[in-house]
Formats: structure tokens, sequence, C-alpha cells
């Protein structure tokens, strides 16, 4: 099959027919060429700090490549070159230029997306076709951004005058330099997402990727710079957080940060980045989704949809439902095909074309799970699950079975995230009470309904405090939000700005208002 073909091949989150023969022999053509690059050294600075050792989930003595990790020093150089640079791509740049060359990077994205999909799935644990589309959404954020900016003329805006000798216009400036951290779990969409709205706007970007994928980061870079962003206007700089992130934000030419990470580390940069005047900080910062299961709701559609939001890539998602609560009148049925569904899920290498439910990312994810476990016992009853998988080659890497517990709603399995496959149910007696115990949590960001009355899904939408929420959707009832459809807006303790990515206002974010006044 030609490349041509490949790349018109696409597939979303919830992508449930194509010509899945042809998908899958794509992507081994390109597994295979990945696998024989595996061990690479990747040196990027000279005299750096010891390699970050970038290891495979599914086989933890597996090195995939060793990625030089920068220094404080150098980090705080990749700041500065970005701040050299700014006056280039921000002012000296068109927009309309910017915005074919970000267009450029998304090209490049979708003629290598079988590669990069396959580097991602090698490299934090995703599945075939969870791979293929965070790449894919990568493309599509691209172009939904420049869109955003042809759409708006460059964000100039002809205002009235007071005078006829006057000439008044609004136009948005970029802020100067941004930097973007990205996370593990979509290690190409949501640094994509975020760095090209950074960019479009006229910023420049230092870009610190997560220490467990570095690889991907470098397919991202690969991309802008081979599409003509300019050296310096993109500055890739994978390092550990420890030594050199906080340089990162904290540097004085920064004027702006991007991230996506926990709420942990998101709320102590919101709270210390601005020292002398205020800049933007736009985060998101987790979740702990709920879905709410109605007596009148489709049971089979509602199992379907809490199988596959709970269990996509192993619940390492924001968005993904880690609890239910179900009217006790259909509680028992629909927990029996949850836990069909589950039970009937196989564990293993996720690069193979017949598994979906692959590897933890680490060792500390997998204490997390254990920890989640200890707790379940503790507070709940388990219905399936709760055990490590070590069964042949599952003993390489960090597999857990998907766990579903049982619980009272005054558990802490239905308040903390954890990031790992346990999902929390309990039975409610009415809608009052699902709302209510919903929005007990600090975070806000996805939540889904199920039920076959129009009055109760929309007292859900307007009651619910959640950026993204979704009706009866079998394909993810918490997840699978897309550029252009679902705009993905963290609330509370999820987020900050109260407009999210992958919606109509997301790049003007990265710009500050200038009026301009010209008298003739």
């Amino acid at each position: 099959m030609g490349m041509k073909t490949c790349t018109e091949l696409k597939i979303t989150y919830t992508t449930a027919s194509a010509d899945m023969a042809a998908i899958h022999d794509c992507f081994d053509s390109a597994l295979a060429e990945v696998r024989s690059e595996l061990g690479k050294t990747y040196p990027l600075f000279a005299n750096s700090e010891p390699p970050i050792v970038d290891l495979c989930p599914m086989d933890s003595s597996l090195v995939l490549g060793r990625f030089a990790a920068a220094t404080a020093e150098q980090a705080a150089e990749a700041v500065e070159a970005a701040a050299r640079t700014k006056a280039l791509w921000g002012t000296r740049t068109s927009w309309q230029e910017r915005v074919r060359i970000i267009r450029k990077a998304a090209s490049l994205i979708r003629e290598r997306k079988f590669r990069i999909a396959a580097i991602l799935s090698l490299e934090v644990g995703k599945s075939r076709l969870e791979a293929l589309g965070d790449v894919e959404e990568s493309a599509d954020l691209l172009e939904y951004y420049a869109r955003q900016m042809e759409e708006h003329g460059g964000f100039a805006r002809k205002m009235d005058s007071l005078s006829p000798l006057e000439s008044n216009t609004s136009v948005l400036r970029p802020y100067g330099v941004f930097v973007c951290v990205g996370p593990f779990n979509f290690p190409m969409a949501l640094p994509a997402g975020m760095s090209s709205g950074a960019l479009l706007a006229g910023n420049t970007v230092v870009f610190k990727p997560s220490q467990d994928a570095p690889w991907a980061g470098l397919c991202l870079y690969e991309a802008y710079r081979d599409a003509g962003v300019p050296a310096g206007a993109f500055q890739f700089v994978p390092g550990r957080g420890s030594v050199m992130g906080d340089v990162l934000w904290k540097h004085p030419k920064v004027d702006g940060v991007v991230f996506t990470g926990s709420k942990e580390v998101g709320m102590r940069m919101f709270r210390s980045f601005s020292s002398n005047w205020v800049k933007p900080c736009h985060l998101e910062l987790g979740g702990k989704a709920p879905v709410v299961v109605m007596d009148s709701a489709d049971l089979d559609a509602a199992a379907e949809g809490v199988f596959r939001s709970a269990w996509g890539f192993q619940n390492q998602k924001c968005s993904a439902a880690s609890r239910v609560y179900v009217h006790k009148k259909v509680a028992k049925p629909f927990l029996d095909k949850l836990i069909a569904l589950t039970r009937a899920l196989k564990a293993g290498d996720p690069t193979r074309r017949d598994i979906v439910y692959g590897p933890l990312i680490n060792e500390n994810a997998f204490k997390t799970w254990q920890k989640a476990v200890d707790l379940a016992k503790k507070e709940g009853a388990i219905l399936h699950g709760g055990n490590r998988l070590t069964d042949g080659d599952l003993a390489k890497g960090w597999f857990v079975e998907p766990t579903i517990v049982k619980a009272p709603v005054s558990s802490r399995l239905f308040q903390d995230e954890f990031f790992v496959p346990i999902l929390a149910v309990a039975e409610v007696e009415s809608l009052d009470q699902a709302l209510a115990e919903s929005n007990k949590t600090e975070y806000g960001l996805t939540a889904g309904i199920f039920s076959r009355k129009q009055d109760e899904i929309q007292r859900f939408f307007d009651e619910a405090e959640f950026g993204v929420v979704y009706a009866n959707r079998r394909g993810g009832a918490t997840t699978g939000a897309w550029p252009g459809c679902q705009p993905f807006t963290g609330w509370k303790g999820s987020g900050a700005g109260g407009k999210g990515g992958l919606g109509p206002y997301y790049v003007a974010q990265f710009m500050r208002e200038q009026s301009r006044t010209v008298v003739s």
C-alpha cells in the first residue's frame, strides 16, 4: 500500500468502522521501521545531564532510546533563544505566513502518522487506534487553529471612530515567549494543540515533553522544523522536571505558560508565575469524570459507553470515566453487562492488532493503582479485577486488571483522581442525588449521562459543573472530544481560562489586545 493511501486513512477516538486491514498493514510496516531504530542515542545538547533512558512500558528492560536531558543552564538558554526570536516570528513574519507554515507541519504529521503512532504505541503503551487517533488529532488541531486565524483576519478589527479624522483598529498581538509543558498520555495531540495555538498567535515556544515521552516530543519538533518554523521559535527541551522544569517557567523572559498535567503542579505554577504583573497561565489539570445511568437508559449503550471510556488507554486520561452513579432500579443489569464486557478485555502488547488494553505508563502508576485497590478493599467490594497481570510476557511490563469497585458514595474512590484503571460504582435513588454527588469533587472536566428522558438530559447539562458534557454517547461516555466538535474546557480544579482547547476561542487566549488610533 502506497504512502498516499496510508496518509488518507483517518482514525479518531470513536472510529467504529474503517478499512481496518489497510490500517493494520500500514501500521505493521511503520512498526517494523521503528523497531529497527530502538536503542539509538539522541544527543540534542552538548554536556547535558545524564540521558533520559526511554523505556517501553510493555517491557521495562527494552530501551527505546537515550535522549539528552537539558541542564538548568541549557533550559535558561532555550528561553533566551526564544526571546531573541520573538520579533522575527511574531512581528516580521506575517500571520498568513505563520498559517502556511503550521499547515505544512500538519501535512507532515499526516504523512508520518503511522510512524509516529508506532512510536507512541511503544513509548506510552497506546493501542494502535488510540495512537493513530492521537496523531490524527494533532494534525487536525494545527489545521483548526490555523483556520481560526484566517476566519478572524489575523485578529485585527476595524473599530468605530469619534471623528472623520480618526481611524481606530483593535489588534490582538502575541505576548512573546510561552513555555509549553506536555503530558505523557497524549504526547502528540496535547503538545501540538498547545504549541500551535501559541505559535500561530505569534509567540515563540519552549517545549518540555513528558519525561516518559521524549521520542513523541521529538516527532513534533521535527514536524515544525521541517515545515519551516525558524530555529529559535520552537525550542525542544527534553529533561527532568526536578532539574530544569522550574527554571523554564520561572525565567523572567517567559511571558506565558501553557501546561497539561497534575492539579498540584499546575496550581503551584498558577500561584507563583505572576510576580511583577499578571501573566497568562493556561492550565488543564485533570478530572474525575462521572457517568450517570438513569433507570430509563439504554443499558447496552450505557455499559459500552462506560467500558470504552473507563478502559481506553488504561484510564490514563483526564477525561476517562472513573465513577458511575447508577439508578438502583437498573444497577444489577447494568453492572452485569459492564462486567461481562470487561471480562472479555484482553491485556497485552498494544502494538498488536488484537490488543486494545495495554500497560500502565510506569512503576509509579502501578504503585498508585495498588494503593487504589487497597482502598477499594477497605471501603468497598471489588466486583472485577484487583490483580497485577504477570502471565508470560505480561510480567515484563506494568500490566494490571481493569478494576470495578462497588462502594458507598462517601468513599474517597469517588473523590480522588488516580489516573489508573479503577472504576467506582454507587447506586443512587434519583437524578437529584446523582447530580449532587457528581458535583462534589474539586474537578470539573467531563461528565456523561445515559437517559431516554429529554428533561433529565437537559437538567444534567444545566446543573452539571463540568466543561464537557455528553448524553448517551456509546462510543465513549465521557471521552473522545475532537477539534472543532467538542471544545475541551476544564471547570473548577480542572483548568484555568474558561475557554478550552479544541474550541473556537483557543488561539485568541495567546494574544493581548492593542488599540491603535491614527489621526490624519
